[in-house]
């Protein structure tokens, strides 16, 4: 079966069960709740905050951990949770992220080869999911994303990845561009997938240490990256359909990288 957006399709939310219970599990809301999470290290991947209120200490603390926090409406965090959040609910995250630099630093010390996957602003957590099953079966060694605009690694995330992403690194960069220039001054060629460009997947060499970025299923990667990129290489196509589901995109370009090592 062919879908026409670069998503997977919409799956039935039964009403017997409502959304909110159902993810009460992977919430942390209430000022006090929230400030013990942040204290103990409990792995928070976002805080959406009452555009009314000003909870200092909860800002405070997640400026200090990197984690993003964001200003929204009554309405919004209502239709997250209908207990008595006051004016603060935070995302429990379903993994522990890592650091960049302990991973490549790590992969060097094995004497392996890095094969890293950059993922620029996708959102939708099934591909996510999908491409960290992909990934991990393939041999990638890390997956890195952005700080904000990014999936939020739930359950969700992690059942589409079949366990992936209890096996694979995740790395939480503020700024995709600044870890592609930190791997580039580590010997890490940077390449970004993109229709744009004129190189095709075969004609490249994955066998030195290789980061790869694939894009969000809007707009593909971003146009600051592809500038400050080695090189920009396409998955050449055939048929009357101009794109490839993000997912889907990123297995072959990794199964390409994975054959070529062998």
């Amino acid at each position: 079966m062919a879908f026409q957006k670069d998503e997977f399709p919409k799956r039935r939310v039964h009403n017997t069960i409502p959304v909110d219970k159902a993810r009460e599990k992977e919430l942390v809301f209430g000022t006090q709740p929230l400030t013990e999470a942040l204290r103990s290290g409990t792995e928070i991947d976002k805080i959406l905050i009452l555009r009314e209120q000003n909870f200092t200490e909860i800002q405070q603390l997640a400026n200090e951990r990197g984690i993003p926090v964001q200003r929204v409406p009554m309405e919004k965090l209502n239709q997250i949770t209908r207990k008595n959040h006051q004016g603060v609910i935070a995302f429990i995250s379903a993994i522990r992220y890592v650091s960049l630099h302990n991973i490549l630093t790590g992969i060097f010390e094995k004497g392996e080869i890095p094969l890293l996957l950059l993922l620029d602003r996708i959102t939708d957590v099934r591909n996510f999911g999908a491409i960290a099953r992909t990934a991990e079966c393939m041999g990638v060694h890390a997956l890195v994303v952005p700080m904000r605009g990014a999936a939020q690694i739930n359950s969700d995330a992690l059942k589409t990845s079949s366990g992936a992403l209890s096996h694979i690194p995740v790395c939480r960069e503020n700024s995709l561009i600044e870890a592609m220039q930190y791997l580039q001054d580590s010997g890490v060629q940077v390449i970004v997938c993109t229709e744009k460009a004129a190189q095709i997947v075969s004609n490249v060499d994955f066998t030195t240490p290789t980061a790869i970025i694939m894009g969000s299923e809007e707009d593909g990667v971003s146009s600051d990256l592809i500038r400050h990129s080695n090189m920009a290489i396409k998955i050449p196509m055939a048929g009357k359909v101009a794109s490839l589901n993000v997912s889907v995109a990123a297995g072959m370009v990794i199964y390409e990288a994975a054959r070529q090592r062998g």
